[in-house]
């Protein structure tokens, strides 16, 4: 079947070369892709997505924030931040928070060397993130697994967040339970085709709750070896979705779609 449209829910438009960035778009465009929602890393790159965004009015929607697998910011830098974001608010502006969430990976990697960590910074930053978003009425992104997902899951409802998607999320089943009874949605990148712990995600999840994304540039593997990461890749995850769910494949794009157009607003 032709694929029809798609969102790309979580891509990092930045890390493309910026000779690549245009062709690709272009590209993904023509291929169905009706959007694409641009997360941040920091405060160079909410600037990038920013005219990224005006550049493809309707088509890049930006997510501003501070990725956590960096070392924390400083107050001051953080000022900044948060300070640049509401003036983008101030001027009536779309745009999600994002991607923040809490260094799973730098600190499990620094605990298997041996090395100390210290976690309470970040959650400061992520409880921080979290006002915003709920002081903004802003959409939260979120890069918290595992058992950072409890965590994660704590500080939203502290703060009432309405609307927080777990990107790429990995967890046990009780984070996952908590996640959908709170309403919180997920997105599937690639790695849907060839990872059972993915595959038993989808399972699980309510598809009401979900969204695609690739993460791109970040490369898979199986079928997408040695392939850069491009958003029509998100094609190939509503057909698998659809595949393990036991449902038309147009039902599920369809409500893939839906679910990422209310969400974002777009």
């Amino acid at each position: 079947m032709e694929p029809g449209k798609a969102i790309d829910a979580h891509i990092h438009l930045d890390s493309y070369e910026e000779a690549d960035r245009q062709a690709m778009l272009e590209q993904a465009f023509g291929a169905g892709i009706e959007a694409v929602v641009a997360v941040s890393m920091h405060l160079d790159s909410c600037r990038t997505n920013a005219s990224l965004a005006a550049r493809f009015t309707g088509r890049v929607f930006p997510a501003y924030g501070y990725h956590p697998e960096q070392p924390v910011l400083p107050e001051a830098e953080q000022d900044d931040l948060f300070a640049w974001i509401r003036d983008k608010h101030a001027a009536g502006e779309a745009f999600a928070i994002g991607e923040v969430g809490l260094p799973y990976y730098s600190r499990t990697s620094a605990e298997e060397a041996g090395q100390p960590f210290d976690e309470a910074p970040y959650l400061v930053l992520l409880d921080r993130f979290a006002g915003l978003a709920a002081e903004l009425g802003r959409p939260i992104i979120l890069h918290a697994v595992y058992e950072d997902g409890a965590k994660a899951c704590d500080i939203m409802e502290r703060h009432q967040v309405k609307k927080v998607h777990f990107h790429w999320f990995k967890g046990d089943e009780a984070t996952i339970q908590r996640m959908v009874s709170l309403g919180y949605m997920i997105s599937l990148t690639p790695d849907v085709a060839y990872e059972q712990e993915i595959r038993s995600l989808v399972e699980q999840y309510p598809l009401e709750q979900m969204m695609v994304e690739t993460d791109g540039p970040w490369p898979f593997e199986g079928s997408y070896e040695g392939r850069m990461t491009v958003p029509q890749m998100v094609h190939d995850v509503c057909a698998h979705i659809a595949a393990i769910k036991q449902l038309p494949e147009r039902t599920v794009r369809e409500q893939l779609l839906r679910n990422t157009r209310e969400f974002y607003s777009l």
